[in-house]
């Protein structure tokens, strides 16, 4: 076992947060400091346990960003596609990135001078005097140095927000990408399903023909034929089922496309087979895989605001200083403003001193540290689920993989039993007991192998989920971010691995 990052020390006090901060903000560094001294310790494997097939030394894992066209279906592409843009939870989570950045943007604005200009006209009058003007026009400004780093340190954390919410943008388009080929391949799957249904219905109503033939024959009795009535009417009724099935994956693939339900039933009506991706996948290291989850980083980022958080708290219990001055121009008449104006100025530096506050200021260092540690415990939590997420993918593909091959044995053989069995209850060499059970037994296996195929093409896709397909990753985003900044899919600024810190 090795640990994906150092943990912290376990006696921290809230110094220790202004002290990381200050590390950054003394050497210059505008960017967000990386929270990795305050990550939890969370154990990760060295290799999966499950039936995996591992990069070779040298070999670069597979890439995953955008594993769907690895199932070699242009219409699953599409899907994948317009849903990545059109729906809309992932424009929701596009709108909160920009909010995220706007008030990351107001709180960098709130760091420098703000200067302001005035301007008044005013005219009066007091007992019998005339009346007179008064005309003032002036410039004020005002700066409070950040001398104790708590505005630098609300700036890191809504530069963390920022990061955060660019992962979970990311972490949305990946899950949005999972379900539309999940639900593609519940579609297919019950197309496919249909048509058997309706294959062994054909088979059952020639066979029910053939009954009540040899009934007015006097060759069967009664009960022959009703068995085969219900045989038929039992298969029938599957049909309305699945079909109701059908209406109901194309609603729900229309919908996380950004469509209205319905609007896909042209497109894909008529049946296709199951998307089927390649079993050949080179896997990342746990530890790897982990670092390029979006998820992940999300709850990475999550801890850095948390830490600054925590050191902004931390400052507000010191002084804080303010300079403040200004310029202003006053005369009797408009025009003397530009010419035989008076001149007033005026600058002012204050200083501010809790004295006393009751406790609310080290109540808040407490509570934004209480913050601090729900984010770490909710980063290993993240980090858990994600090496769960993997390792339940790796089993289900391996179990379904052998369940199909043993379904498909089957299947063969039900084929053959079910011809062989109505070949001889025409000749008459047997009751219908044994037409009835291989032909159960035929659209059993059948429709089982269909739903294990798709189950398969399913947890192939849970597996590229898993392992965090579906977006550019760390360093790809990071080298995009540099080019472009405002792209919200492939820009998302994601901590590099910390060997390469």
């Amino acid at each position: 076992m090795n640990s994906l990052l150092t943990p912290p020390s376990q006696n921290r006090r809230p110094g220790l947060a202004v002290a990381l901060l200050a590390g950054v903000l003394l050497s210059g560094c505008a960017s967000l400091a990386r929270p990795d001294a305050a990550l939890p310790e969370t154990p990760t494997p060295a290799a999966w346990s499950g039936a995996a097939t591992p990069a070779a030394p040298g070999q670069a894992a597979t890439d995953l960003a955008l594993w769907w066209q690895r199932f070699n279906d242009p219409t699953l592409t599409t899907l994948v596609t317009e849903a990545l843009q059109a729906n809309t939870t992932a424009r929701s989570a596009q709108a909160a990135l920009l909010q995220a950045r706007a008030q990351r943007d107001v709180q960098q604005a709130g760091m420098g001078p703000s200067v302001g200009a005035s301007g008044s006209a005013r005219r009066g009058k007091s007992g019998g005097n005339d009346a007179t003007n008064s005309f003032q026009a002036g410039f004020d400004a005002s700066w409070e140095p950040d001398v104790f780093g708590g505005n630098r340190a609300a700036l890191s954390a809504s530069e963390a927000e920022v990061q955060a919410s660019a992962a979970s943008l990311a972490n949305v388009q990946v899950s949005l990408a999972a379900e539309v080929a999940v639900t593609t391949i519940e579609l297919r799957s019950l197309q496919t399903r249909l048509a058997i249904a309706r294959r062994n219905l054909a088979a059952q109503t020639e066979t029910l023909q053939i009954t009540r033939w040899r009934g007015q024959a006097g060759l069967v009795s009664s009960l022959d034929v009703e068995q085969a009535v219900a045989a038929s009417e039992q298969t029938a009724a599957q049909i309305p089922a699945l079909q109701t099935s059908i209406t109901q994956a194309l609603n729900s693939l229309a919908v996380l496309t950004g469509q209205a339900p319905g609007a896909l039933q042209g497109r894909l009506a008529t049946a296709a087979p199951v998307p089927q991706a390649p079993t050949e996948l080179a896997l990342a290291l746990p530890a790897e895989t982990l670092r390029q989850r979006p998820d992940v980083r999300t709850a990475e980022y999550r801890v850095s605001a948390a830490l600054a958080r925590v050191a902004q708290a931390d400052a507000a219990r010191y002084p804080s200083f303010r300079l403040s001055g200004s310029l202003g121009l006053s005369a009797l008449t408009l025009g003397a403003l530009t010419n035989g104006a008076s001149v007033a100025n005026s600058l002012l530096a204050s200083v501010s001193v809790p004295l006393f506050d009751g406790g609310a200021a080290r109540a808040q260092v407490r509570s934004q540290e209480a913050a601090l540690e729900q984010a770490r415990l909710g980063y290993q939590t993240t980090v858990l689920t994600a090496l769960k997420d993997v390792e339940d993918a790796l089993v289900s593909l391996q179990g379904n993989r052998e369940r199909l091959a043993r379904l498909q044995a089957a299947s063969a053989a039900a084929v053959n039993a079910e011809l062989l069995a109505r070949q001889r209850y025409e000749s008459g060499l047997i009751d219908f007991r044994a037409v009835l059970d291989t032909q159960r037994t035929l659209l059993s296996t059948q429709d089982s192998v269909a739903s294990t195929q798709a189950t398969l093409s399913a947890d192939m896709v849970r597996l590229y989920k898993a392992l965090g397909g579906g977006w550019a990753g760390p360093a790809k985003a990071d080298r995009a971010a540099d080019a472009s900044p405002s792209d919200g899919l492939t820009t998302s600024p994601m901590a590099r691995p910390a060997a390469s810190r």
